[in-house]
């Protein structure tokens, strides 16, 4: 009896396979077209796979079965989702690497300069990113409800709600990470944290790995009991993997993470350890530290100093005691839930490997 297949390479190849599809589909369509689908192919390539997991997780958790077509399609759909997202948010944040190549917006203007087409290439790179963007999340829709075909008619129900759902919290969520760069000034210091912890609630703790351990669930069949011990892992889960990201975002080493060091501190984000950070300053040199963050043009000395105000605040000690107290609140979760015992031990390695990562 042969091995059943790598979840993760099934959901590989089953993207491959729906992205196959598309050329085909644009074929006549010119070399433009192509120039597009071929942007959307690059930017699924890669990363961790993190939401298919999950949602093949939630799956396995109340099956206990090897995947089904429309798993293995849902957590497909997902990533091709994230990539949408990913293209935006380097838009967003005028990011120019991402997975240390260049962000779809910058590989699209060097296009256009390669070519001597005529216009600015920049505004070119940026509204073809905007459009890649939007044509990832049409394609996630696409993969998803390929997949729904094979499922009974409540199931399907029940999937396109939470997939539904992922998509307007992580829309709203994403407003709000960029309005509280602005709207911090308005609000009292001892506020800041609370609404940094709201963002990525729906930025990302939602997105990442609650509705993504639910779709899969809602798949498979579950019922209340199992959704709510699903949500209850992957809520404070979600909230330690987005923390591990923020603490990587201004500590995390170039080479690992394929992003600059240091590069949050230079696109303003308002995250909890600048939160955590401010709350510890005297007044003047809070306001020094406002001043720097969220310049585009801080040199390594100028990071450096940061990295080491943050540290030596006790902010840096303060989030690592959070991502603490939320992969707990997880793990506890899953005690005496009624959900598959080996899809459990998978959550629990899931969990370690998220809130640990160097990347």
């Amino acid at each position: 009896m042969s091995p059943a297949p790598d979840p993760i390479a099934a959901v590989s190849q089953r993207v491959d396979t729906f992205l196959r599809s598309q050329r085909d589909l644009t074929a006549s369509m010119g070399p433009e077209a192509a120039l597009v689908v071929e942007a959307g192919a690059a930017s699924v390539a890669g990363g961790k796979r993190l939401r298919a997991r999950f949602c093949l997780a939630g799956w396995h958790s109340v099956t206990g079965a090897d995947p089904s077509p429309a798993a293995i399609a849902a957590a497909g759909a997902l990533e091709l989702f994230h990539a949408a997202a990913l293209v935006h948010d380097d838009v967003i944040d005028n990011s120019d690497t991402r997975r240390g190549k260049p962000a779809a917006h910058r590989a699209l203007e060097g296009h256009h300069r390669d070519a001597g087409w005529h216009g600015d290439a920049e505004s070119f790179g940026r509204a073809g990113a905007v459009l890649l963007g939007d044509l990832l999340v049409a394609w996630s829709d696409d993969l998803f409800e390929e997949g729904l075909k094979t499922a009974s008619a409540p199931v399907a129900l029940r999937a396109r709600a939470e997939y539904a759902t992922m998509r307007r919290e992580v829309t709203i969520g994403q407003f709000l990470d960029i309005a509280e760069e602005s709207a911090f000034r308005t609000e009292p210091d001892d506020r800041h944290a609370a609404r940094a912890l709201r963002v990525a609630s729906l930025k990302s703790a939602r997105y990442s790995v609650q509705q993504p351990l639910l779709i899969g669930a809602a798949l498979g069949g579950s019922d209340a009991a199992q959704h709510e011990a699903l949500a209850a892992f992957g809520h404070p889960l979600g909230m330690a993997y987005q923390l591990r990201d923020d603490v990587l975002g201004v500590f995390g080493d170039e080479a690992v993470t394929g992003k600059p060091s240091g590069d949050d501190l230079r696109e303003g984000k308002r995250t909890v350890l600048v939160a955590y950070t401010r709350e510890a300053l005297p007044l003047g040199a809070r306001r020094v530290f406002d001043e720097l963050i969220g310049d585009p043009g801080l040199d390594a000395t100028q990071i450096s100093s940061l990295q080491e105000t943050i540290v030596q605040t006790g902010a840096l000690e303060r989030v690592e005691a959070l991502i603490a107290d939320y992969a707990h609140e997880a793990d506890r979760a899953l005690s005496g839930a009624r959900l598959d015992n080996a899809a459990v031990g998978e959550l629990r390695d899931l969990a370690r490997a998220s809130t640990t990562r160097t990347a």
